[in-house]
Order: C-alpha cells, then structure tokens, then sequence
C-alpha cells in the first residue's frame, strides 16, 4: 500500500481518463479538471474505459509517482461522470484497489448492547 500521510486527501476523478497518459497528462487533468493542485501531496486516482485499470499519481515531495493497477477479472467500481470529483478514505481506496464496492462495504455484525 502508498504509504500515505494522515493529513492527505484521496481524489477519485469521475468518468473515464485515456489511460495513455503518464504523470504528466494526468497531473494536468488533476490541475484542470479536478481543480487541485497535483504538486500538493494528494493521490489523484483515474480510471480507464474498460474499468479494469487504474492510475494513482502522487507528488511524495521529493518527486512524482505513478502507479498502476489491473484486475485480471472484473473491473474497479468508479462514480458516474456526473459526480465530477469524489473523495475518499484511506479504507476506501484500499476496498477499491482489491475490486471491493466501496460505496457501501458490509459491516460486521455489532452487539445492541453491553453484557
């Protein structure tokens, strides 16, 4: 797992991204289309059509990482081009890389009272 400082916020860009793209093109859509700054320590993370790959860029302050990832069966569960930006926990994004919904993850069952 990116290991990602408590104060870091996890951007999801909605829609679909040209998976073409390196840390470059994809910082550029975090500046313009995401409204943030790339360079400020935040991962911004962005999907391709297909659903089954990701990219994850993150300015760790000494330079620029990218990082990527393919299911081999299934695809990643991404919000609808509407939603624009969404942003999401450190839980959340560790659901998401392992293919799990992580809108609305099962509970584990809790007792209703003590004793």
């Amino acid at each position: 797992m990116i290991p990602v400082p408590a104060s870091t916020r996890i951007w999801l860009a909605a829609g679909v991204t040209d998976m073409r793209k390196g840390f470059n093109g994809l910082a550029m859509l975090a500046e313009t289309i995401l409204k943030e700054d790339p360079f400020s320590g935040h991962l911004f993370v962005f999907r391709g059509r297909r659903g089954d790959l990701i990219k994850v860029i993150w300015w760790d302050g000494q330079g620029a990482c990218l990082f990527s990832k393919r299911l081999e069966r299934g695809h990643f569960v991404w919000p609808s081009p509407a939603d624009g930006r969404v942003a999401v926990t450190k839980a959340q994004l560790a659901m998401l890389l392992e293919g799990i919904d992580w809108r609305a993850p099962q509970r584990t069952w809790r007792p209703l009272i003590a004793g």
